[in-house]
């Protein structure tokens, strides 16, 4: 039996608390060179747990936006058009404004003067990220869903956007399209953005969140989408999880007989990780909707609905705290080396209460790496905690 129905899923606010949790959590590790390998990103080619993170909200932020343009009927009106581009647009500057946060050179350079460094700044700053990702693709990914209307019309475009991607990706790349030096992804942003704008991290001007990921990216949308429908339109909630884990498997099974042929790469966001990403993203609120809408268990995981209902801004404080702590907040002291010796070094807030917590507690390693992250998350979850009780949410 199927029937229309907005009623809230609380398995989609848990699952993307549990998802900017996620997001906290490997964003924040007390020491980058001391982490277990499930909270590393794969270094170019394959997946790790922690890449699923990202695609994980992505797929949420799509389905969530099946029962929230209801309103709209479903369709491309300017009313729908109105509330898709001025929520991109907040997300978007949100995501630049963290990016050039906290406004001023936390280094700066003695031998240029303060107006000079400024300058170099300003000429620094990173125009992508991941909200400028979330809210291009939400744009993209909520014109095409509610422009086509219909599941098999969605479907087209998704292989279309699919397409697009692949072919860019294939017939401009170089000799080898997939890897790091020979896609056109990165070209393509230091073209739009020039290269001093442009993430460095992989040791070449390529950023992860650029452009021509939103094609394939907005896909993810599409698909979250499209499960958000089903939720919809299925009255029956042991019904929607039967349904939910069949689409999972078989788009898990997906990505891994497409990664033969194209290779799954979260940086490049390529078909196959879509897929692949996209069915673990089900299979979870598939298990999430039988544990916490079916089996009642929704106590257990009350953090994380708390999160749930402030994601962005639980996200975007996060990112401005670990930049106050780790840029902001720092002092000149003194350490004792092993010879003996005095040295001057520059401390800050961040490694202060790595080295005074969690190494005392559990030493310099993975473990005391892991609980200043997990101290971290608290933190920002108590915050959640506190905004969901006083009834307060905050929109971004």
């Amino acid at each position: 039996m199927t029937t229309s129905t907005t009623q809230r899923y609380t398995a989609l606010d848990v699952l993307r608390g549990m998802t900017i949790a996620g997001m906290i959590l490997v964003n924040n590790p007390g020491s980058w060179g001391k982490i277990f390998s499930p909270l590393k990103h794969a270094e170019w080619a394959g997946c790790t747990p922690t890449d699923l993170v990202f695609p994980f909200f992505l797929f949420i932020v799509g389905a969530a936006l099946s029962f929230s343009f209801a309103k709209y009927n479903d369709e491309l009106n300017s009313k729908s058009v109105k509330k898709l581009v001025k929520r991109s647009v907040l997300i978007f500057l949100t995501g630049l404004l963290l990016n050039a946060f906290p406004f001023y050179p936390t280094s700066p350079d003695p031998q240029l003067t303060f107006a000079e460094n400024y300058v170099e700044y300003l000429r620094h700053i990173r125009i992508f990220g991941v909200l400028q990702r979330i809210a291009m693709c939400y744009l993209v990914g909520g014109t095409f869903a509610l422009w086509l209307k219909k599941p098999k019309k969605i479907m087209i475009g998704m292989v279309f956007l699919l397409a697009a991607h692949w072919a860019i990706l294939w017939f401009f790349g170089g000799y080898e399209p997939y890897s790091l030096a020979g896609n056109i992804a990165g070209p393509i942003d230091v073209k739009l953005v020039g290269v001093n704008h442009v993430y460095k991290g992989f040791g070449i001007p390529f950023d992860p969140e650029g452009v021509l990921g939103v094609l394939s990216g907005s896909v993810t949308v599409l698909l979250g989408y499209l499960i958000g429908g089903i939720i919809r339109h299925t009255n029956e909630k042991i019904e929607t999880v039967g349904k939910l884990y069949t689409i999972g498997l078989l788009s898990l099974g997906l990505g891994v007989v497409l990664n033969i042929f194209i290779p799954i790469i979260k940086a490049l966001w390529t078909p196959s990780y879509v897929f692949y990403a996209g069915g673990w993203s089900i299979i979870m609120l598939a298990l999430f909707i039988y544990l916490i809408d079916i089996k009642g268990k929704e106590k257990i995981f009350f953090p994380f609905k708390a999160l749930g209902l402030n994601p962005l801004f639980a996200f975007v404080m996060a990112g401005v705290f670990a930049k106050l702590l780790g840029r902001v907040i720092k002092w000149t002291t003194v350490v004792m080396q092993a010879d003996g010796t005095v040295k001057e070094i520059t401390m800050n807030a961040s490694r202060w209460i790595y080295e005074h917590c969690c190494v005392a507690l559990l030493g310099d390693n993975e473990w005391g790496s892991l609980l200043y992250a997990l101290m971290y998350v608290a933190v920002f979850t108590a915050m959640a905690i506190f905004l969901y009780k006083k009834r307060i949410v905050i929109k971004i």
